[in-house]
């Protein structure tokens, strides 16, 4: 028996979570422009396409696809280790044409500036946080999601660590128990990142992210492998 059929049964359950495609290269720009069903969202990692920001623009705009900007943190799995200046001047460049933008808790004194130029413009702000290393405690990830809400998020996104059975368990408990009164995005990365994910998105996650070729993080699945496990999860509810 699989580790997700021993999982306990959710708290929450969406019939079907907002599905993020995740874009990191021309390749995966022009993949998305091909794609017969696009995903609710598009999410345009800027660091990694900082070298192509001349086509990325009008590119962008064309997706027709509510977009996700994200400039991430070198420490939290950013690209090309960009400044904070650096990412901050790609954010703006990009919030006119944003539905989010993607700041993780640790920059926001940093990027204050952008997170008010969001607001300004009315784009919602994810507050994120990433470990590589681990699950942390649920008080730390609790902590974590009530420094999201005092800043003002509107979600608050958590990639952790699943390379154990322990951690996977404790990311699934904060998420059905996570303390504070606003939609959580939670992932896995690792051994078990693709059972997290699946689960996660069984249990309601109000963001799922997918590849829309070959992922290059370990647990997260294609676009149509996560449509097609979100659909037997739908065909053994209705059962």
């Amino acid at each position: 028996m699989s580790i997700l059929a021993q999982l306990p049964p959710p708290y929450i359950y969406s019939t079907r979570p907002s599905i993020v495609a995740v874009i990191l290269s021309r390749r995966d720009l022009l993949r998305a422009k091909q794609l017969r069903l696009p995903p609710d969202f598009f999410e345009l990692r800027l660091d990694a396409l900082a070298p192509i920001l001349d086509e990325l623009e009008p590119l962008a705009r064309s997706l027709n696809v509510p977009l996700i900007m994200t400039a991430r943190h070198p420490r939290e799995g950013g690209f090309k280790r960009l400044s904070a200046t650096q990412r901050a001047a790609l954010l703006q460049r990009f919030l006119d044409c944003a539905a989010y933008i993607d700041i993780e808790l640790r920059s926001l004194e940093q990027l204050g500036s952008v997170l008010r130029q969001a607001r300004r413009k009315k784009a919602g702000v994810i507050i994120s946080f990433h470990d590589f290393n681990t699950t942390p405690s649920l008080a730390t990830l609790r902590a974590k999601a009530r420094a999201a809400a005092a800043a003002g998020a509107d979600m608050f996104k958590v990639a952790t660590r699943t390379h154990t059975r322990d951690e996977l368990e404790r990311l699934l408990e904060f998420f059905d128990q996570p303390s504070v009164d606003l939609p959580i995005s939670a992932m896995g990365l690792g051994t078990f990142g693709r059972v997290a994910r699946l689960e996660l998105a069984r249990r309601g996650s109000a963001l799922v992210y997918a590849s829309i070729g070959r992922s290059r993080v370990q647990g997260q699945v294609s676009i149509g492998r996560l449509r097609a496990a979100l659909r037997a999860f739908n065909t053994r509810r209705e059962r």
